[in-house]
């Protein structure tokens, strides 16, 4: 039996090569997916490429087990939030140490972790026990031998004694939590943070009051932290990946190097855009090896040629526009 784990990180293997090895084993193993390829004429007879690998729609997680597995050998299980009555995402995770591995690894990429102190702020996920974001900042804190990364008390303001205890200890402050959370939390009471912490939002620009743009989001979270704009951070993810890519100040997503994003064509999901046209953002995440690694999501982006991408927010016919949107802006 293939280590997954060793084979989805190896730095020597072809991003190429890796993606196809995964699609072979989804198709033999995940029914649903198979059923997929077969209705589009795409199998691992029938494409020679990596490119041509069908990306199955996000919304299938909401209603069947998108999985190589049975529900029971599943090690972790994840829903995503919604309201009483709401469909909500699924997602079996066969192996916690491959998603453990898939989120510190990518962390790492982009940040010292063992430099950190990680503050977790989550109203509205605390009350979803399956929560993957709830999971992964858990994990964050783990490995934190400090004792001082934790989950923030909800509804009080940050303590300033507890704030200079981090300073002094020469490590560097990340406050990670959903959008709204953040706010919420600077309108409890304005706080300076340490030169050098780092304010990590994850999405969610859609509050109870209303909704926002990033760039408003940014700049109010570094107006009431008085930090820098080039430190406040976002987190792309979401309950039915395992990888995660991170904007470290801007609106430009870099994924992990396991991680590619593409975009497609709203009238044609089989279609790939080119560099700065707009359309529905697709994801290839090795680590859901386990699952389906080729996700087509429900959010639109446009990506630049380097492989960095926006996310332009939730998808709606309506609103898709034939324009450029590849305008320096940084």
């Amino acid at each position: 039996m293939k280590n997954w784990t060793t084979y989805i990180f190896d730095e020597e293997s072809r991003f190429d090569d890796k993606a196809l090895t995964v699609f072979d084993y989804q198709y033999q193993n995940n029914a649903v997916y198979q059923r997929f390829c077969d209705a589009l004429g795409r199998t691992p007879e029938t494409i020679s490429q990596y490119r041509e690998i069908p990306l199955f729609p996000i919304r299938g997680f909401k209603e069947t087990n998108i999985s190589c597995i049975p529900e029971r050998d599943a090690e972790l299980e994840f829903r995503s939030s919604g309201t009483s009555g709401m469909e909500r995402s699924r997602h079996y995770v066969a192996d916690a140490n491959l998603y453990r591995q898939s989120l510190l690894k990518g962390f790492s990429h982009f940040y010292p972790l063992e430099d950190l102190v990680i503050w977790g702020y989550t109203p509205g996920y605390n009350e979803n026990p399956q929560s993957s974001l709830i999971w992964m900042i858990n994990e964050l804190i783990r490995q934190d031998e400090s004792g001082m990364s934790r989950f923030l008390e909800l509804n009080q303001p940050l303590n300033e004694q507890e704030i200079k205890n981090v300073k002094n200890s020469g490590k560097r402050l990340m406050i990670f939590g959903a959008a709204f959370g953040l706010l919420d939390l600077v309108e409890l009471k304005k706080v300076k943070l340490p030169q050098g912490s780092y304010i990590m939002e994850t999405g969610g620009m859609k509050t109870h009051r209303r909704e926002i743009s990033r760039y408003e989001l940014h700049r109010k979270l570094s107006d009431g932290f008085h930090l820098p704009k080039e430190q406040v951070h976002s987190e792309y993810g979401m309950t039915e990946l395992l990888s995660q890519a991170y904007a470290l100040g801007g609106k430009w997503f870099t994924p992990v190097p396991w991680m590619e994003v593409s975009i497609f064509d709203t009238d044609d999901p089989l279609k790939r855009l080119h560099e700065g046209e707009e359309g529905l953002i697709g994801m290839t995440d090795l680590a859901n090896v386990h699952s389906c690694s080729f996700i087509l999501t429900g959010d639109k982006g446009v990506q630049r040629r380097d492989g960095k991408f926006q996310v332009l927010g939730r998808w709606e016919p309506k609103n898709l526009r034939g324009c450029n949107f590849l305008v320096e802006q940084e």
